[in-house]
């Protein structure tokens, strides 16, 4: 097997995950979820850096020539050290794409103001990654972004689906708003977001759009394998999809089987496994 490798800290890629086997059904999936040491939003450049590094060899390790970082941290703090040092290193034939740059290609077409919001963990927003690409397409664009430290939490420990829930989704969302009126798309920056979208809406005027990134990072992977075939030929395709977790499996499958509206069973991988390189 050479599968495509698809990582993020939790539960979160999930989201992409599902858009992109949607798209692409007849490849063979490894998921690899860093459960255990989530969420990376507020972690130092280093320890993104580190971590993120550790679970790509892994994922390399299982055959796969080709991963996703579904992870918009690891993304915004990994993803171009992955690129330019790493992998030139260990394998150049291999390669590791993330979700920010596909996603600034197109954010600017949803928006009839020239405003958008962007939502993220601390380590997203800090980075600044998505005004510095958003630029490089859509150089009028305004963008305004929003820190949401306490969202990923709540999602990885399963909280989101409580009443209690909406206090700390209205703040952040207040919080966004109040930098322009004008605003009239807003990014889910992170991809744990869609899984509370519905709470987001909920404090939104009817005017703003939500945006995810699960179509959009599909529909960039599939134009990606027809520009470049030499990697697309070396895929294989048993549709066969891996899942697994560095945490409780249990709680990883519960996630996972609402998503793919069928039953999942993840294998656990230890941390100390991940860093034997």
């Amino acid at each position: 097997m050479n599968p495509i490798g698809i990582f993020d800290s939790g539960i979160g890629g999930l989201t992409v995950f599902k858009s992109i086997a949607a798209a692409l059904p007849a490849y063979d999936y490894i998921y690899l979820g860093d459960n255990s040491r989530a969420p990376y939003g507020n972690r130092s450049f280093n320890t993104i850096h580190q971590y993120t590094w550790e679970c790509v060899q892994w994922l390399f390790g299982q055959g796969c020539p080709l991963i996703i970082l579904a992870c918009n941290t690891a993304s915004a703090k990994a993803l171009r050290t992955i690129q330019q040092k790493d992998i030139q290193a260990l394998d150049p034939d291999k390669r590791v794409l993330g979700v920010i740059r596909p996603t600034a290609e197109v954010v600017g077409n949803y928006s009839n103001t020239g405003e958008i919001g962007v939502l993220g963990t601390n380590g997203t927003v800090q980075s600044n990654s998505y005004p510095l690409e958003i630029e490089k397409f859509f150089p009028n664009l305004k963008v305004y972004q929003q820190a949401c430290p306490l969202w990923v939490p709540l999602i990885e420990s399963g909280e989101y689906e409580k009443p209690g829930a909406d206090y700390f989704v209205k703040e952040y969302i207040d919080g966004i708003m109040a930098q322009s009126a004008n605003i009239d798309t807003l990014l889910l920056g992170c991809t744990h977001y869609p899984l509370i979208q519905d709470k987001i809406e909920a404090h939104l005027p009817k005017n703003v759009r939500v945006v995810a990134q699960g179509d959009i990072v599909a529909d960039s992977l599939v134009n990606y394998l027809q520009r470049h075939p030499e990697m697309e030929q070396n895929l294989s395709k048993g549709q066969t999809k891996l899942f697994y977790t560095t945490d409780d499996t249990a709680e990883f499958d519960h996630h996972a089987s609402r998503f793919f509206s069928a039953p999942v069973t993840s294998s656990h991988v230890a941390v100390n496994e991940l860093r034997c390189k």
